[in-house]
């Protein structure tokens, strides 16, 4: 890659790994969780908008209201919610680790709703290893803690709107630019937030960690992340650029420990190695490279062609489910 490419996938993957952190710092300063979900995609909002007015991004988007209120509530409303209700009871790392298995509900939903996108073989198996992964995060770390248990499940639920928006994208958004119909989303989930949002302001008395953090959610986490998101997916291709779906989660559990004093057990540890494993897999990746050496050396050995259908590489430009919050 280049090094501009660089420089854009570095950024990219530390700006996607801090969320967390600064959603657990608003919640900690006293803002609601549907405070920093309206207060996000309202400064995402105010910034976007005119960005993607400007650069004639917004062309061909009054034909898809429709889908553009499905697309506001699958990628931005709902999720923005969900995340920090679910944080309120969990640990940040914990929730990166399970918006991590991204991948893995894409794959989940592809088996019900788009025929094309089905995984099969070895891709399968990737499926089943990422959700023991998931289960073993339900079932070891969070245990029997009824409030633990309902944090996790929010968090899940959005990255099953984040796995369901990626399909409204593809079914609807193709001819379309995607900064210009990201940032219409934006401003219809603060529209559809308002209310709830501003009468969360009642009871609420303005902190600067929960001000801050706000800012820096919707400003750099929402609004700068998607335009260099989009810039790497235009330099290297929306595979290679898929890749920082493995390093988000490693950012966001080091600046907890660091920053947050949360602790990491080894039941979290082996979540997030199945989960990540099983998302390279399910996702087309193939195998880790160490395991699948090994299959290409047996093959060998057999006489047999040393590639199978499930094994190679996406290829280069197809699309990619990638975690963000």
């Amino acid at each position: 890659m280049s090094r501009r490419a660089w420089i854009l996938f570095v950024s990219v993957s530390l700006i996607w790994g801090v969320p967390y952190l600064f959603i657990k710092l608003a919640l900690d300063d006293g803002a609601s969780p549907m405070l920093v979900a309206w207060g996000r995609v309202t400064v995402g909002a105010v910034l976007l908008l005119p960005i993607a007015w400007k650069l004639g991004y917004l062309d061909g988007l009054r034909e898809k209201r429709r889908a553009l209120v499905a697309f506001s509530v699958a990628e931005c409303g709902l999720p923005w919610w969900l995340i920090p209700l679910g944080e309120q009871h969990v640990s940040s790392s914990l929730a990166a680790i399970l918006i991590a298995s991204l991948p893995i509900a894409t794959a989940a939903v592809a088996m019900r709703i788009d025929h094309t996108e089905r995984v099969t073989g070895i891709r399968l198996a990737g499926l089943f290893l990422g959700f023991g992964g998931v289960v073993l995060l339900l079932g070891v770390d969070v245990g029997g803690q009824i409030d633990e248990l309902l944090g996790a499940l929010a968090i899940l639920g959005a990255t099953a709107c984040y796995a369901g928006g990626l399909f409204i994208v593809k079914h609807n958004f193709a001819n379309v630019n995607p900064i210009g119909a990201t940032a219409v989303a934006l401003g219809i989930a603060s529209v559809m937030l308002a209310p709830a949002g501003i009468a969360s302001l009642s009871d609420w008395e303005p902190g600067g960690a929960a001000v801050g953090s706000i800012a820096v959610l919707g400003a750099v986490c929402s609004a700068l992340a998607l335009i260099l998101f989009f810039g790497l997916i235009t330099e290297v291709g929306a595979s290679r650029a898929s890749v920082i779906t493995y390093v988000n989660p490693a950012v966001a559990v080091t600046l907890g420990i660091v920053l947050l004093g949360e602790s990491i057990t080894a039941a979290v540890i082996a979540g997030m190695l199945l989960i990540l494993a099983g998302s390279w897999i399910a996702t087309g990746g193939g195998l880790p490279p160490g395991l699948g050496a090994i299959v290409t050396r047996r093959r060998r050995l057999r006489g047999a062609p040393t590639v199978q259908p499930g094994y190679e590489p996406a290829e280069l430009g197809a699309a990619q489910p990638v975690t963000r919050v």
